[in-house]
């Protein structure tokens, strides 16, 4: 089986996740991981008996990596994307891409200079709910959509947070899935509040589609994950409705007018289905085969491109009080 040498730069929480996919693809030669602090990344790579590395050009001399991820803390991800991109490295990074236009086009525009594999990972696409969503709307089993509503809340922000993270390093998930469910945003019109003092940490958004339909997200960093329904997707159509409730947890399908429900859960020792990580693992199996196969990623950098163009009319709505065409 053909092997390609994967590097990690970052040692975080999530990069755990990196690690854990990197060390058991059989397709993947984990090759090293970068950190910024020595001891910490010196023990992460012990972990998974890979070299570690402090200084990125010994990384890219040492290794010669032919894909490398990048998972740091969410405001740090331009310089070092850039730095990789100009290495000639195909790279794969975690979302939001950055939170300044200026700087997506900038990676984007050096990326396609060297015609670099470019993905993020926005691996909401994958979670079974999802997939039958897809499934429903494509065979047309839900007709017309004329509004959908997608609500994501919990934890998080503060003082060191820039006051739109919220909407920029977690909704970016919302505005990807929206489009990816229901096709282009064509405009939009929000409401923040700082009422807790921690940025704009919860915010309401109505929005027009393309297709004629309307939306909403409802963003929060003022409540908990530990609450059911924490996440939960409304789909209407001509023909039935579709929910999704926590992600991965539970679909649901009804034909119009019906009082009886299509509904999926993961069974008793389908433990995969049900975690929210696995997302994740679905998501980079197809990576490493569009790589493998010289094709583009699943999702391509310039959905993070996206999002951000959306966050940021947002942003501008609640600044102007008024709709923003995007």
């Amino acid at each position: 089986m053909k092997k390609i040498k994967v590097a990690l730069i970052g040692t975080g929480n999530w990069s755990l996740q990196h690690c854990r996919i990197l060390s058991q693809s059989p397709q993947v030669e984990f090759c090293g991981i970068l950190g910024r602090n020595k001891d910490r990344t010196k023990k992460r790579a012990k972990l998974y008996d890979v070299p570690y590395y402090i200084d990125f050009n010994e990384l890219i001399k040492n290794q010669r990596p032919d894909l490398i991820n990048i998972s740091l803390p969410n405001e740090h991800h331009f310089d070092m994307t850039k730095k990789v991109i100009k290495s000639n490295t195909p790279l794969f990074v975690e979302k939001p891409l950055v939170f300044k236009m200026s700087e997506a086009n900038k990676l984007l525009s050096e990326a396609k200079k060297r015609n670099l594999f470019f993905g993020i990972n926005f691996n909401w696409h994958y979670s079974t709910p999802v997939k039958k969503a897809i499934k429903a709307i494509k065979t047309n089993q839900l007709g017309e959509i004329n509004f959908i509503t997608w609500r994501f809340g919990g934890g998080g922000g503060g003082k060191n947070l820039d006051p739109h993270g919220n909407l920029i390093e977690t909704q970016c998930h919302g505005f990807d899935m929206l489009e990816y469910l229901n096709g282009p945003i064509k405009s939009v019109h929000s409401f923040m509040t700082d009422k807790t003092k921690k940025g704009f940490s919860t915010m309401v958004v109505s929005m027009n589609f393309q297709n004629k339909s309307i939306g909403s997200l409802l963003g929060s960093y003022d409540t908990s994950y530990q609450y059911p329904n924490s996440h939960y997707v409304e789909i209407n159509g001509s023909k039935g409705r579709i929910l999704i409730e926590d992600q991965v947890q539970k679909y649901t399908f009804n034909k119009k007018n019906s009082e009886t429900a299509e509904v999926w859960r993961a069974g008793f020792f389908n433990d995969y289905e049900r975690e929210f990580l696995r997302t994740f693992d679905e998501h980079y199996k197809l990576v490493i085969k569009n790589f493998l196969n010289g094709k583009q990623p699943p999702i391509h950098a310039d959905k993070g491109k996206r999002a951000l163009q959306l966050a940021l009319a947002c942003i501008k709505s609640f600044e102007l009080k008024k709709s923003i065409e995007v």
